[in-house]
Parts: C-alpha cells; sequence; structure tokens
C-alpha cells in the first residue's frame, strides 16, 4: 500500500540542484532541475553525497523555471545567500575546525 501512495505522490514533487563555487566569484548556477521521478533522483543523488536539502516550494517554483546551467537572477541573490549561509553553517557543526 505505501508503494501506491508514493506513486501518487511522486509526481508532484519538484527539486532543484544549485551549484556555487565561491572562489569562482560567480552567482550559483542551476545544475539539475526535474518533476516527478527526476526530481525523487535529484534528491536521492544529494541524500548519498550527504548534499543538504533545503526544501522552499516557492524558491522551487521560481528556480524551476530557470535554465540549467545558468546562474540564478539578483532578485534571488538574497535568498539563496540566506540558505548557503545556513547550510555553511550546519557544515561547520559536522567537521571539526582543525588549526595546524
Amino acid at each position: 500500500m505505501d508503494e501506491k501512495k508514493n506513486e501518487t505522490h511522486v509526481p508532484d514533487k519538484k527539486a532543484v540542484a544549485l551549484r556555487y563555487r565561491d572562489k569562482e566569484g560567480k552567482a550559483p548556477k542551476v545544475v539539475a532541475k526535474g518533476r516527478g521521478y527526476t526530481a525523487e533522483s535529484i534528491l536521492q543523488a544529494a541524500q548519498r553525497n550527504s548534499v543538504p536539502i533545503y526544501q522552499d516550494k516557492t524558491l522551487v517554483s521560481m528556480l524551476m523555471a530557470l535554465e540549467l546551467d545558468r546562474e540564478i537572477p539578483p532578485e534571488l541573490y538574497a535568498v539563496v545567500a540566506e540558505i548557503l549561509a545556513y547550510v555553511y553553517r550546519i557544515d561547520k557543526r559536522k567537521k571539526p575546525d582543525i588549526k595546524l
């Protein structure tokens, strides 16, 4: 019964993956996006690779409208910056800060 429940739920799912490399000095890029089973695959890949997942339906809808391998528009800089700051704080807690 759980399988049927998941089958109806997955087609409604959306996911977008962003990549940000601060040393490049460029805005984050949309590197993957999809609906349904593609979205599920993106989320599973993130989990397998310990990539943080942030859920925001409004933001995902805006990011879904962007083309792949394109930087996010300036209008989304502030909200994405807040998410990245949150992710970096969480990531820092997981890794001990070692100084030699």
